[in-house]
């Protein structure tokens, strides 16, 4: 009986080292998402055709935040509209590092 109490005792030892360990490497390790990449991506129309260049809606995304193409109008299936919102809200809305992206229509 000993033996089983303390084989639980060493497993619940061992579990909370672990997961303190995990918690600090959460804090250390975490990577910030841009949020405008998510709300972009929201924007597009989500066909995934690759018509742009890239896979799919997130990939195009991706490459307006981060300063790879600077026209929306890669995007075939976007409606006009759409790709006036997309440039406005790009153009107004700074990334966590204070900048904010130019890109046209």
């Amino acid at each position: 009986m000993e033996t089983v109490i303390t084989a639980i005792a060493m497993m619940l030892v061992l579990g909370a080292i672990l997961g303190l360990g995990l918690g600090i490497a959460d804090k250390f390790l975490s990577v910030e998402v841009d949020e405008r990449i998510e709300k972009v991506s929201s924007m597009l129309p989500n066909y995934n055709c690759g018509s742009c260049g890239y896979a799919g809606c997130s990939g195009l995304a991706e490459a307006l935040v981060n300063g790879e193409i600077s026209v929306v109008g890669t995007c075939k299936p976007c409606k006009p509209d759409q790709k006036a919102a997309i440039a406005e809200y790009l153009n107004n809305t700074p990334g966590p590092d204070g900048v904010c992206v130019k890109v046209k229509p």
